[in-house]
């Protein structure tokens, strides 16, 4: 059905406005892709020979990930975690936070401000607080609250590398958790429970049949934004760790920036990035299509 005037001039106001954050998002994202992809079929380098002239080398530095021992490690160490801090910490803690805040509590108004902080401090100024706090000898924080419980003291971040990373992330993402959850648990009719507990339901079973299953759109969002968020996660890791000790704590993110700006080889380097590029590309398709799955 042809448009008629006045829906023909809303179309070009709307494509008007729009232009500004098109602009926006060609120029700072889908152009630096479609760089990095040209990128990951070169020998661009920082220094040396290929600096001066880079050549074409087809699929050369995607067929060295496959023999690459260290981008694979950085796979597992990604994989983990995205796993602890972002599907499993994160979710938990924004859940329960999340419920907490729909109840009665003291000091509610304090308690979301608590969970919000983190957010205040950028990555860098989180990091270092966090090494101030997990650092060897007995005057870092950590080491002096676990020695009135017998605990000998330790340099965390080297002994539970990976394990305290994912804590900080844990720490960092839960606000963001709670409000998408919490905006989530919104929806939900409050004439529900009030059925559910006239027939009987204890407050477990409501949890699994009525509030799991409502809130399950939002649960993927999360998920999703999470995911993908975490895989991203550089400077609270790298100022923490920088991806040691041994590799332990090398993400995607830290290897990319190792292999591009330590290694100087920024071709391969923007090869591992089209890989977590289209990594990402699959969780949003995995979203997409789970959202069209009635729960």
């Amino acid at each position: 059905m042809a448009l008629n005037v006045h829906e023909r001039r809303t179309e070009r106001q709307l494509l008007l406005i729009l232009l500004p954050s098109l602009a926006l998002l060609l120029a700072f994202v889908i152009y630096p892709a479609l760089y990095s992809v040209y990128l990951s079929f070169t020998n661009e380098a920082l220094t040396g020979a290929a600096a001066l002239r880079p050549r074409f080398v087809g699929i050369r530095n995607y067929a060295r990930l496959l023999n690459d021992v260290k981008f694979w490690n950085a796979l597992l160490v990604t994989f983990l975690f995205v796993v602890g801090s972002a599907v499993i910490g994160q979710f938990v803690l924004g859940l329960v936070s999340a419920m907490a805040l729909r109840r009665r509590i003291h000091f509610r108004r304090l308690f979301s401000s608590i969970i919000l902080l983190p957010n205040a401090a950028p990555e860098v100024v989180a990091g270092f607080m966090w090494i101030s706090m997990l650092a060897g000898g007995e005057q870092a924080t950590l080491s002096r609250i676990v020695s009135f419980f017998g605990v000998t003291p330790a340099d965390w971040l080297q002994v539970f590398p990976l394990s305290m990373i994912i804590i900080v992330n844990t720490w960092r993402g839960i606000a963001t958790a709670m409000i998408l959850l919490t905006a989530g648990l919104s929806t939900i009719p409050a004439e529900i429970y009030e059925a559910a507990r006239m027939d009987g339901a204890t407050p477990s079973q409501m949890f699994r049949r009525i509030t799991l299953p409502l809130m399950m759109p939002t649960i993927l969002l999360y998920m999703l934004i999470s995911a993908v968020s975490t895989i991203a996660v550089f400077g609270l890791v790298y100022a923490l760790t920088r991806g040691g000790p041994g590799g332990a704590t090398e993400l995607v993110s830290i290897y990319i920036y190792n292999q591009s700006f330590t290694a100087f080889q920024l071709g391969y380097g923007a090869a591992v990035a089209v890989v977590a590029l289209l990594i990402s590309l699959v969780l949003g398709i995995g979203y997409v299509r789970a959202m069209k799955v009635e729960v």
